[in-house]
């Protein structure tokens, strides 16, 4: 286990890994930021966003993103620096944008967080799919206070997903609509800890990062517990394979809730960490639609 950014973010999220830039991409959600790392030499920049950068997909047209912000939908160019809004959500109250992933169809998935001042969050968050002609629809999964684990089995006929406050891990069979619904992995015996961000590796293993639980667990694709990978900080939030044979497994953090005297403690949370698992991840899909369809203003 090492340390590849001393990134120190409050929320890290979303990493993903670009084979063509051969670079790590995450974001920094209540920071509103954009962040990328290149393993080869080390450069790490930043951009900001109008907004917070809630997850994202990387485009099949070269150097574009497509952005989940907060409250919209949205192009975004690594180059120029220019944002082509695609729409805003439709959403509850006091909810916004979470965790997404392209499916292997090159369509992009996501779900919302409900995240109310003064009262527990509530489960009303939905689920969405971005397709490639930009048509936006809410899909009929079960609603979240906190959606997150969007990921997709290596054939891409199943989608697994969570509501981090269930603490368990879904599963539905997945293609143009959506199949049988089953619990993946049970959580709820997790003390002090529950499902985050999710990435799954080229023999369908499912790896978790577990918030609060200062881990990474991979399961098998039956759901039985496989390896569990112990981190140096308490909140890891998502893991990403990269690298050029995609055989480094990176994983986001954060320090987002803690009090001074955990930070104290725990002085790596908010970095970007890495290792080798011993096994490769797959290709990150590219999400299928174009700027161009979205009129410049």
């Amino acid at each position: 286990m090492r340390i590849a950014v001393q990134a120190a973010n409050r929320l890290g999220e979303g990493v993903l890994w670009c084979d063509r830039a051969q670079a790590l991409y995450w974001t920094d959600i209540h920071a509103s930021m954009l962040w990328r790392y290149v393993p080869a030499g080390g450069a790490v920049r930043s951009w900001p966003m109008p907004e917070r950068l809630c997850s994202f997909a990387l485009c099949v047209a070269d150097d574009w993103l497509l952005i989940a912000l907060a409250s919209r939908l949205a192009f975004f160019n690594t180059a120029s620096g220019e944002i082509r809004e695609i729409r805003p959500l439709t959403v509850p109250p006091q909810t916004r944008a979470n965790d997404g992933a392209c499916d292997r169809q090159g369509r992009f998935v996501f779900g919302t967080l409900h995240e109310p001042s003064n009262e527990p969050k509530r489960a009303i968050g939905p689920f969405f799919r971005l397709d490639a002609d930009l048509t936006l629809r809410e899909l009929p999964l079960p609603r979240a206070a906190i959606a997150n684990s969007i990921a997709f089995s290596p054939d891409g006929g199943t989608m697994y997903f969570c509501d981090s406050l269930q603490k368990k891990i879904l599963r539905c069979e997945y293609g143009d609509g959506i199949g049988a619904l089953s619990t993946f992995v049970d959580l709820t015996a997790l003390e002090g800890g529950e499902p985050d961000g999710t990435a799954v590796d080229i023999e369908g293993g499912v790896w978790n990062a577990q918030w609060g639980a200062s881990r990474v667990v991979r399961y098998r694709p039956d759901g039985r517990e496989d390896r569990v990978v112990a981190l140096p900080t308490a909140q890891p939030t998502r893991p990403a394979f990269g690298g050029p044979a995609l055989s480094t497994l990176y994983v986001t953090s954060a320090h987002d809730g803690m009090t001074d005297a955990a930070r104290s403690i725990d002085r790596q949370a908010g970095d970007v960490f890495a290792f080798e698992p011993g096994v490769a991840g797959l290709r990150e899909p590219r999400f299928a639609g174009h700027p161009d369809a979205v009129p410049r203003r």
